[in-house]
């Protein structure tokens, strides 16, 4: 007989493992019920087209699924739709904003109204963010 590995060794079969699974999951669900914004935004940063930038779309970081990021420029980019003028999500907003800058990403937030308004300066904002570093 042939054994690869010794027996109760190889792949790491913990929580924090199995746990990624259901992140994975909640990111194909955002991903294919994305908001109108973020798919006006999404058209704009997908396949290098803001400088050559490479942006994912509802990827999981620490224990939050973001709506776009950058992972060479560390810029998280959040659209925020109206529910997060409350004061109760401005306060867990800005709870989630720590935890990602903790991790050493810049969080932006932009509006659906921005997005919509004037994706322009939005795109624009976001390039002079990326080159500030």
């Amino acid at each position: 007989m042939l054994y690869l590995s010794p027996s109760g060794r190889g792949r790491l079969r913990s929580s924090r493992v199995r746990g990624m699974d259901k992140f994975k999951a909640r990111s194909r669900t955002l991903r294919a019920s994305q908001t109108s914004a973020e798919a006006k935004l999404w058209q704009a940063l997908r396949n290098r087209r803001l400088a050559r930038w490479k942006f994912r779309r509802q990827h999981p970081i620490d224990r939050y699924v973001v709506d776009f990021v950058t992972l060479d420029g560390k810029l998280i980019v959040e659209v925020d739709g109206v529910t997060h003028s409350e004061p109760s999500e401005i306060a867990r907003d800005k709870g989630r904003s720590a935890v990602l800058e903790a991790c050493g990403f810049l969080v932006l937030r932009v509006t659906n109204t921005d997005v919509y308004e004037n994706l322009e300066g939005v795109l624009e904002m976001i390039e002079s963010t990326l080159r500030q570093d």
